[in-house]
């Protein structure tokens, strides 16, 4: 049994020292950066209301962290989240029998892409960006047809939570 263990921890420093590391190594924030600027996120979609919602969460999202004063404006800041939402869509993705001989849509799932650039005013290089951040979130409309806009209206706010959690982690923790 000494003789297993003492294998196991000697291939354990062995492996510890190969190289291998995660990408992703905590949190880093450049300490000079104390206010953060998150501007109305642009909106290519054309969903009334998506840019302000999303735009909200990810200033509420940075204040959670408690790490940076955030305001609505890129002048007079150490950083600036600059977000544009470059599309949403939704498709059916779940299908009901209503008469045995055509089906219905009953399920959908909500996606969006949107570019975020993380960076210092003025800076050529960005401390984070992404082209194609995408979020997507799925919800069923149930037996009536009238509430699909308020299921949608609903996975629309769990997308920008999620959106917002998964945008400032990949800002601050270095993905």
């Amino acid at each position: 049994m000494r003789r297993r263990d003492a294998l196991v921890a000697m291939g354990a420093g062995l492996l510890g020292g190969c190289g291998y590391a995660l990408e992703g190594r905590g949190i880093s924030v450049d300490p000079s950066i104390k206010k953060v600027g998150v501007p109305l996120f642009k909106d290519e979609t054309g969903k009334p209301g998506l840019d302000q919602k999303i735009t909200d969460k990810v200033i509420e999202e940075l204040l959670r962290r408690g790490r940076f004063n955030v305001v609505q404006t890129a002048t007079g800041v150490d950083a600036v989240v600059d977000g544009t939402l470059l599309s949403y869509h939704t498709q059916p993705i779940g299908f009901s029998r209503s008469d045995g001989t055509r089906s219905e849509a009953n399920r959908y799932v909500a996606l969006l892409t949107a570019r975020v650039r993380y960076a210092k005013p003025d800076a050529e290089q960005p401390i984070w960006e992404s082209e194609g951040f995408t979020q997507r979130d799925e919800y069923d409309i149930g037996e009536d047809a009238e509430s699909y806009f308020d299921r949608e209206e609903q996975a629309q706010d769990r997308m920008a939570v999620a959106f917002a959690k998964a945008v400032v982690a990949a800002m601050l923790e270095a993905f």
